[in-house]
């Protein structure tokens, strides 16, 4: 197969993500004309989310490909990009934007934030079987496959990526022996439904005060909490000096790694803990324990809040959030170059499944949070904090306001804890659904 993009060197595809960022912020701040009128309805954070997105259909970059060499061997290559973003631009944003968080007002944000978390988490578990029912009454043959192919044990691995994230799902290939030569095409239905759903969520931001009139939302509690951010701000804002900027590095990438190297010894030695528990379902309960992405973001989070309580929170005069925010935005430019357009349409029957399957989420939360009054930024982060994790849920949260990304983090965290217990459970109604 060949697939390999124009571009292949990391500094170059760089400079065009980062191209492509500047596009957006500039024609974002034009205040006349089309670019004022455009986005009023499109937010800038979905357009630095869906230009990465083009260039990679377009084949002029791309995540992974596949050549042939000269002698015929298939040769494999990908990008670093998002492991850099991932790994070392997303614990040094949570740092820099938790830095001024008032953590009673987070904690003041009260019960409906985790309501909305659980009816996203219940929209997973449910959607699933419901989903898998609804398209096999047209494609029967769906569920006609036993063994290691059958298709309920593939959709296992969807359920504990949508819940958890990437240490659930992995442990829900172990529970359920899905064959993992077709492995490949579950993950790539993760990337394509996860992505569309997470930009319609980008897009809804920009409409958010219409859905909160809809849904009647009292968003006072989140606004109390924007509010006393942005008046600690301004009450240290200042011209940022050389030094004010080397040590908000030094406090972004010192914590970056001291988490690293926190999970560098914390993991292994939980991963042995699992390992050695005899029963098979309660160890893949605790698999996100052996999680390095996992212990690297708790311990960034911790420190950063630990900070909050210290002289370091007036660095937030001199921009920390800020560059925060300019991490954040690499993070979802580098996410967006995972989503090939072009391939939405393949892998038909399954593709169906995640949109069904995810409509049904969505349908879900959107009636909790029309009968508790819930705002639609605990919406979208309940639903992101099941669906994409501690990679995106945070990215959401602070596309509302830089202080609102810790409450990101936190229900991520959570969905981590709870993931692969929920997608045991999804698994089970699917295998019921199959006939299995």
């Amino acid at each position: 197969m060949e697939n390999q993009p124009l571009i292949t060197n990391d500094a170059i595809v760089f400079g065009f993500l980062m191209l492509a960022l500047g596009f957006v912020f500039y024609t974002e701040s034009i205040k006349t004309g089309f670019w004022s009128k455009f986005y009023k309805i499109v937010p800038g954070l979905f357009m630095a989310y869906m230009i990465p997105a083009i260039l990679t259909t377009t084949g002029l970059i791309a995540p992974e490909w596949e050549s042939t060499s000269a002698s015929g061997e298939i040769v494999k290559g990908s990008t670093n990009l998002y492991y850099m973003a991932s790994r070392y631009l997303l614990p040094a944003a949570l740092v820099l934007m938790t830095l001024s968080i008032d953590l009673k007002g987070v904690f003041n944000l009260g019960w409906k934030a985790l309501a909305m978390f659980f009816a996203g988490t219940i929209g997973i578990v449910i959607g699933g079987p419901l989903a898998l029912f609804l398209i096999a009454q047209f494609n029967p043959d769906l569920i006609g496959v036993t063994g290691p192919n059958a298709i309920w044990r593939g959709l296992s691995t969807l359920a504990g990526s949508w819940i958890g994230g990437g240490a659930n799902q992995t442990a829900m290939l172990e529970i359920y022996g899905y064959n993992q030569k077709l492995y490949g095409g579950m993950v790539f239905v993760d990337i394509v439904v996860a992505n569309i759903w997470m930009a319609l969520i980008l897009i809804g931001i920009g409409k958010r005060n219409s859905f909160n009139k809809w849904l009647k939302a009292d968003t006072s509690s989140i606004e109390d909490l924007k509010e006393k951010v942005s008046q600690f701000s301004e009450s240290v804002k200042r011209n940022p000096s050389l030094t004010d900027i080397m040590i908000i590095s030094a406090i972004a990438f010192g914590t970056v790694g001291f988490a690293h190297l926190g999970s560098d010894y914390i993991a292994p030695y939980f991963d042995d803990v699992v390992n050695g528990i005899e029963n098979t379902t309660t160890k893949n309960i605790f698999t996100f324990l052996g999680s390095k992405f996992f212990w690297m973001i708790s311990i960034a989070t911790i420190i950063a809040v630990l900070l909050s309580f210290t002289k370091a929170k007036n660095y937030e005069g001199a921009g920390a959030s800020k560059f925060g925010s300019v991490f954040i935005y690499i993070l979802v430019a580098t996410i967006g170059m995972k989503m090939d357009l072009s391939l939405i349409f393949d892998n038909g029957s399954i593709i169906i499944i995640g949109v069904v399957w995810m409509t049904i989420h969505a349908l879900i939360l959107i009636i909790v949070a029309k009968i508790i009054k819930a705002p639609y930024f605990f919406l979208a982060v309940g639903s992101q904090a099941n669906v994409g994790g501690a990679a995106s849920a945070p990215i959401v949260a602070s596309a509302f306001h830089p202080s609102l990304a810790t409450v990101g983090v936190l229900l991520a965290v959570f969905g981590y804890a709870v993931g692969t217990i929920a997608a045991i459970g999804c698994t089970i109604l699917m295998q019921i659904a199959s006939g299995g």
